[in-house]
């Protein structure tokens, strides 16, 4: 795991390696073992590497192939690094790495290498005959991409930080994109919290020549892929789900250096780390967070399994006032606003601390098994609708639509969809803060569509021809799944320099578990066929215990320790040209005076969004 920058000059008129250093030197919590510089009149290259596979000196980046041709610098791992170096058998490879293979395969297929890699990547190759800029992204967009452009130069980077750190581009807050994250609480592609930065979209490369640049889609999650495989067999499914996770967790076993694992005590980490002791990879060292406050506490179950599967077990003890620290810390790992992932950054820093510089991950489980509420509601208002019709669906739902809290608002959203679609019905299942209220806290019109509804219309039509919880899980993967579950995940442990890796994002896993029936899926209680399709793996206890997250008691803290701290950000927050200043202040003594319509999420947003602009000089 690294980071990488990069420049395109297309006036010759910039410094690029005083340029580039900047920019490495603001992601350089990614790459703390060193760097690494390619410059030529045109171009500069920069990377920081966190050395994970081949640990010598010969696999520091870039890295040239053996003609000279190609430079490369890489952000992540590629698992099946050793069966694509197999198939290039006339490369006379001078290093172990991944990195390497990466430039072997890409120097005979060209962008056609992309099909064969398996694993979570960022990468850039510059081709010195050609003189041609290649960029692509994983699949499920594991790893990011940041990009800006104007007439003079492209620049691009792992983190916004890194785009900003070259000194070319204004730090200026894109409006559009600030009230997606009031929306959602992540800003999705293409764009960023920053004007004039985007986002690479998943599964999708670029091309720069000749000062233009071209952006292509090689992977897209609503095409559908040929699946020779008889659904009509329960037990045989469940085998195949049971072989493809461990294979996606056996891969990710791939280190030259120990691993860990995080364990909330949960279903879908507990999963992990059962495998992981069941492919052999000796004592697992796993992690987990626990609390003072009893009812946010899972360390219990997380004990459950350590002492089931004899893992190396570690847990932090989080006491508010050791939190009221870490939170400083974790906002400022901060690369873009999220309203989420504190709890990533503490757990991924005990891990860090302890020595260990992988952790595997259990994120991606409910997104992919239907294992949050709306994946039934979703079932229920489709059959509601198509047994019905959408004028008594309208009667049906207008008792539970009454009033004007953010649920009855939802309700309504809901009821007035254009369609009974995924297309219309997600924006609303994960929605934050409803479009009304928006409008009332800030000065913004509300009339047009997010970001997020805008390209979920957009998607084709080949998203009807899956089974209706897949199709719920695509949306998923689009909006929350992409932009603020793996990003947090990737910018809250990176910035304590740790590579997490996520076997429920497998692609080879994914594709099959899209493609099964609902049927099977959601039989009866949510995830029944992960956990079926892992039988005695998973305790009892664990399995059918109440659901309840990996989750801080922030309603808690937010009135009592971090009163103060939410509300000096508040009282700025009001100052600012955008937002209606009396009426969040009124919110948030509404929130202080338990007004159960007020949900802590809505004003934790904007204490966030105001602690990352004035930490990075957002105007």
């Amino acid at each position: 795991m690294c980071g990488i920058a990069g420049i395109v000059s297309f006036s010759r008129n910039i410094d690029l390696p005083v340029t580039i250093r900047r920019m490495t030197n603001a992601i350089a919590h990614r790459g703390p073992d060193t760097d690494g510089f390619y410059c030529n009149d045109s171009i500069a290259l920069g990377h920081r590497r966190l050395s994970i596979i081949d640990l010598s000196t010969a696999a520091n980046q870039p890295i040239a192939d053996h003609t000279g041709r190609y430079q490369i610098i890489f952000n992540g791992e590629i698992y099946n690094f050793r069966e694509v170096r197999k198939m290039l058998p006339d490369y006379p490879f001078s290093t172990n790495s991944d990195t390497e293979v990466l430039l072997a395969a890409y120097s005979k297929w060209g962008a056609e290498c992309l099909p064969y890699l398996k694993g979570m990547f960022a990468f850039v190759i510059w081709d010195t005959v050609e003189q041609v800029m290649f960029i692509a992204r994983d699949r499920m967009g594991v790893k990011p991409v940041y990009y800006f452009v104007n007439d003079n130069v492209f620049l691009f980077a792992s983190e916004i930080r890194g785009v900003l750190g070259s000194d070319l581009v204004p730090a200026k807050a894109n409006k559009l994109s600030i009230r997606e994250f009031l929306s959602y609480q992540s800003v999705g592609f293409p764009e960023s919290a920053i004007q004039g930065v985007l986002q690479l979209e998943a599964g999708s490369s670029i091309t720069i020549r000749d000062n233009k640049y071209s952006i292509k889609k090689y992977w897209d999650i609503t095409d559908t892929p040929a699946i020779d495989f008889d659904f009509g067999d329960r037990l045989r499914v469940q085998q195949q789900v049971r072989q493809l996770l461990r294979n996606a967790v056996e891969r990710r076993l791939v280190s030259d250096v120990p691993l860990g694992a995080f364990l909330s005590g949960g279903i879908d980490s507990s999963a992990v780390v059962g495998l992981m002791a069941e492919v052999g990879a000796g004592r697992p060292n796993t992690f987990t967070a626990g609390f003072e406050e009893k009812e946010f506490d899972e360390s219990g179950y997380a004990n459950i399994i350590s002492r089931k599967f004899n893992t190396n077990h570690n847990q932090v003890l989080l006491k508010p006032a050791v939190f009221l620290d870490e939170l400083t810390n974790a906002l400022n790992a901060m690369d873009t606003p999220s309203g989420d992932g504190v709890n990533t950054y503490v757990v991924s820093k005990a891990i860090r601390q302890s020595g260990l510089t992988v952790a595997l991950s259990g994120v991606g489980g409910d997104e992919l098994f239907a294992g949050y509420p709306f994946f039934q509601q979703y079932l229920q208002l489709k059959k509601y609708a198509s047994v019905w019709g959408g004028a008594k669906l309208l009667r049906w739902g207008a008792g539970l639509a009454l009033g004007n809290s953010n649920k009855a608002q939802r309700m309504k959203s809901l009821l007035n969809a254009p369609a009974s679609s995924i297309r219309y019905f997600y924006p609303e299942f994960r929605r934050i803060i409803a479009p009304q209220l928006l409008s009332s806290l800030t000065k913004w019109e509300n009339s047009r569509p997010t970001l997020l509804e805008e390209q979920l219309v957009k998607l084709p039509a080949s998203l009807e021809k899956f089974p209706l919880l897949s199709q719920v899980s695509i949306a998923e993967y689009i909006g929350y799944t992409q932009h603020t579950l793996l990003k947090d995940t990737d910018q809250f442990s990176m910035a304590v320099s740790l590579e997490v890796r996520e076997p429920f994002f497998d692609h080879d896993l994914i594709e099959f578990v899209l493609a099964i029936p609902d049927h099977l899926k959601f039989p009866g209680f949510p995830k029944q066929l992960l956990v079926e399709s892992l039988k005695e793996l998973l305790p009892d206890e664990v399995v059918h215990r109440k659901k309840q997250g990996f989750l801080f008691p922030w309603n808690v803290w937010m009135k009592k320790e971090l009163r103060s701290f939410c509300e000096t950000r508040l009282q700025r927050m009001a100052q600012r040209d955008f937002i209606n200043g009396k009426s969040l202040l009124a919110y948030w003594k509404r929130f202080l005076n338990n007004d159960a319509s007020v949900r802590w999420m809505e004003i934790w947003l904007f204490v966030v969004l105001e602690y990352w602009m004035e930490k990075n000089g957002i105007s």
